[in-house]
């Protein structure tokens, strides 16, 4: 069963009674235990696709479902905070906190159960995405892109969600980091069932993941491997 699912979705800027059409009736499914890859040139509406199925826009027409379930029944924002991950290209931490305080913010504000020892959770997230606990107690300013990249993604799953959305994740990393940040999606997929979406403009990337979906022209295609 997918964990995701978009049903004849659309989104488009009104230009008097002109439709400019970012995306056209996208029908496409995700399932956990997967790792997939969105591709598409520059404009070609990655960011917005993305932006929809973690509810930070909203499409349109049509629907999107998380585990069956409209998102506007589930509602956008305990959507976003109980069922996802995000991880943007810019990290968006907090920049006056270390790196352990920027993991137990989020696992604040979910309502999903947690663990009572919060504190060594984080920790030991942190340790897990390669982290180590002198550096999870540094403040995020002071670490280096990859490791504040491996803060968001230790932020993205403290709330012990089933769905990780990435948008241009390595863009700002050397190419030995990307591989580092790309087996930890891979692992997070095929090894703790998780289903994984990534942005990208890196065929490199593309050819690491499960499957592979074009944007061109607000459409969307699978490639064949």
């Amino acid at each position: 069963m997918s964990i995701i699912e978009t049903t004849d979705l659309n989104y488009f800027y009104q230009d008097g009674e002109n439709r400019r059409y970012i995306l056209r009736d996208i029908n496409c499914t995700f399932e956990k235990g997967k790792f997939y890859t969105i591709l598409g040139q520059s404009g070609s509406g990655k960011t917005t696709f993305l932006s929809l199925i973690s509810a930070l826009d909203s499409p349109k027409s049509g629907v999107i479902s998380y585990e069956g379930k409209d998102l506007k029944e589930i509602g956008y924002e305990k959507y976003r905070r109980n069922n996802i991950g995000i991880i943007f290209q810019s990290y968006n931490l907090v920049p006056y906190m270390t790196a352990v305080e920027n993991v137990l913010v989020a696992m604040s504000i979910t309502n999903n159960a947690l663990p009572e020892n919060e504190k060594e959770v984080a920790y030991n997230l942190l340790d897990y995405i390669g982290l180590t606990r002198t550096k999870a107690n540094r403040m995020v300013n002071k670490l280096s892109g990859g490791e504040q990249q491996r803060v968001a993604i230790a932020r993205a799953l403290a709330t012990n969600v089933e769905l990780i959305l990435a948008d241009e994740p390595t863009g700002n990393l050397d190419e030995d980091m990307e591989n580092e940040i790309i087996d930890i999606f891979k692992k997070l997929a095929h090894e703790h069932n998780k289903c994984v979406i990534v942005v990208t403009h890196s065929n490199e990337i593309a050819q690491q993941s499960d499957e592979t979906l074009y944007l061109e022209k607000g459409k969307i295609r699978r490639i064949e491997r």
